[in-house]
């Protein structure tokens, strides 16, 4: 059954025709969000930090409204939904709450309500396998799974090989643009040292590389995640305060640049990549997620979850 869901064994058309079923199940009333963005990886590259949600903060912080998705760990030690528990920021849990979180901060997490119901009785009932084998399906296609109406989404990719299922699988979503990113060293988000491709929703492709934007040369190593369960807050919050080194506070400001260029808040890259490390490094982004941790739970604080008991 395992090999049943590996997805370089599937047809796309087979996932694609999932995708496309499970959300045209979708009933009840849905809210559109105009001119928000999403980022949400596929998993399953190098180990990185959280880059897409120290992006989606920073993006935020610059102006962008910022609807972001994602999940628990399958592949990693930490997914979104895991730093999110530790800072004490809670996922949304309908479209009302979404909205709220919308205008009072610029940023929302959206819950589970935006996913098929259907995805937690196939992971119970119909597949009797480790949630780990489900999690990889459940990664891949997640990211072209919600119902959630907005402008644009930047979906990375571990590797081009992946290229051709994730454009069917972008075809299946109608509700917004989907921008898909790969780079040469299987990361799923925009890597600062290394060249990176975008695949628009249009079919055109930009590829950017560190002589344009003005990045400095680096390592994985520079944005290994932090394994030890006490230290995952204070990293965070170095990152987005810029004090986490050169190359990933600049990996974080190129991603939160893509997030403001899709948001048709910015056009050219080397100013939206300084307007992003501005807000890094002024402070900008790190009271963003102080102001959304004590509207969820209390303050933000390296000791832990905020104000939850």
């Amino acid at each position: 059954m395992g090999a049943l869901l590996d997805p370089r064994t599937v047809d796309p058309l087979t996932l694609t025709n999932l995708v496309r079923s499970l959300r045209a199940r979708r009933t009840g009333p849905v809210t559109a969000f105009p001119g928000a963005v999403n980022v949400v990886g596929t998993g399953g590259g190098i180990p990185t930090f959280n880059v897409s949600t120290a992006a989606a903060f920073t993006a935020a912080a610059l102006g962008a409204r910022i609807v972001k998705t994602g999940s628990r760990a399958h592949s990693s030690a930490y997914g979104s939904v895991d730093l999110l528990d530790r800072l004490g920021i809670g996922l949304t849990k309908s479209y009302g709450e979404t909205a709220a979180a919308l205008d009072r901060h610029g940023i929302a997490f959206a819950g589970y309500f935006v996913y098929p119901v259907e995805l937690t009785v196939l992971a119970r009932r119909i597949l009797p396998l480790p949630m780990r084998t489900f999690g990889r399906v459940l990664n891949l296609l997640g990211p072209f799974l919600p119902v959630l109406p907005g402008t644009r989404q930047l979906t990375g990719l571990p590797g081009p090989e992946l290229l051709p299922l994730a454009r069917s699988l972008a075809a299946a979503v109608d509700d917004r643009d989907v921008w898909l990113c790969t780079n040469d060293i299987g990361a799923d988000e925009l890597i600062g040292f290394t060249e990176n491709t975008i695949h628009r929703g249009d079919g055109t492709v930009l590829r950017l590389n560190p002589g344009d934007l003005g990045t400095a040369a680096g390592t994985v190593g520079d944005l290994a995640p932090v394994t030890e369960p006490g230290r995952v807050v204070e990293h965070f919050l170095d990152v987005v305060s810029g004090r986490a080194g050169e190359v990933a506070t600049q990996t974080v400001a190129l991603n939160a640049a893509a997030l403001t260029i899709a948001a048709g808040q910015q056009t050219q890259w080397r100013p939206a990549v300084a307007a992003a490390l501005a807000a890094l490094r002024d402070g900008a982004v790190r009271d963003l997620v102080g102001a959304v941790g004590a509207g969820s739970a209390g303050p933000v604080t390296a000791g832990g979850r905020g104000g939850r008991s």
